[in-house]
């Protein structure tokens, strides 16, 4: 919305003022068309009008406006007088440095803090108020019956009404644990929302490790298959080699005899008859000794 220009030290530039609320420039937002207004100017307007504040008048939505840090940077550097300055505060800030002097400002409003009281003065003279000046600052209790605190003021009054006084005080009480059960709605209600959150994710890390489990005991029995089918290529006897029984592997087995062929005579070969060297008229038929240890039809 802007800042007032008489609270700056010194002339502002005229480009550092916002078009639509005339003071120095408040988070500045600019329009695709170069118009510069405050954010808390142009946003209202945008959303209502649609269209740039400028005598232009182009279409515009609130997606297109772009914050201006330089400009920013350069506002945020002006000295600015303390927002306080007509409750008697004289000090000029960089307006960067506004928000942390105003925390600590000695000229800030403040209210008294007992209860009963309410008066509003300035920061620096509330404690002195409360401690020596306040009626409702307590001064002991009642020993009339009742016991509960006495003011100051009551007890130059001459004391008060226990009755009336602890009306006041169950009144006071019952509000404060109607705000107590209105908070502790509030809490239960996040921290139920903050519970069905964590079991969600709860549920979701679990699915995910039981699918990692199903990916790793597919992969597992993957690896222990090949196990199995190295360990029984590494149990067998090796090629050419004798076997358990005393008896050689090496050679060709015949598994039939082709009518007609080189072993189809008498006294020739017969079925399951190992040859350890072909004939030559059987080293036509294949290539030796890649047919070692399988079966030949000659």
């Amino acid at each position: 919305m802007g800042f007032e220009l008489d609270r700056f030290d010194g002339d502002v530039d005229p480009d550092l003022k916002c078009a639509l609320c005339h003071k120095v420039l408040e988070d500045p937002l600019t329009t695709p068309c170069g118009h510069v207004f405050c954010a808390g100017c142009v946003l209202p307007w945008v959303v209502q009008e649609g269209s740039c504040p400028a005598r232009c008048r182009g279409r515009l939505s609130a997606k297109e406006l772009n914050h201006v840090l330089p400009l920013k940077r350069l506002i945020l550097k002006l000295d600015i007088k303390c927002a306080h300055a007509a409750r008697g505060c004289s000090r000029v800030v960089k307006l960067q440095q506004l928000p942390e002097h105003l925390e600590r400002c000695d000229f800030a409003p403040a209210r008294c803090r007992h209860a009963g009281c309410g008066q509003v003065l300035l920061r620096r003279d509330v404690e002195a108020h409360m401690r020596d000046a306040c009626d409702a600052r307590p001064v002991g209790r009642c020993q009339e019956g009742c016991g509960l605190p006495l003011t100051h003021g009551e007890q130059r009054a001459g004391g008060h009404c226990c009755a009336r006084a602890l009306r006041a005080h169950n009144a006071a009480l019952q509000a404060r644990l109607g705000a107590l059960h209105k908070a502790l709605k509030k809490e239960a209600l996040r921290a139920g929302k903050r519970e069905k959150s964590l079991v969600a994710q709860l549920a979701a890390a679990q699915l995910e490790l039981q699918m990692t489990a199903l990916r790793y005991q597919k992969k597992f029995t993957e690896y222990s298959a090949r196990l199995d089918s190295l360990s029984r290529c590494v149990a067998a006897p090796p090629c050419g080699k004798d076997n358990q029984d005393g008896s050689s592997s090496e050679g060709i087995f015949v598994s039939k005899i082709v009518d007609s062929g080189p072993a189809a005579k008498d006294g020739g070969l017969q079925i399951h008859d190992r040859i350890i060297e072909p004939a030559p008229s059987c080293r036509k038929l294949f290539v030796w000794p890649a047919c070692v240890g399988s079966h030949c039809k000659v």
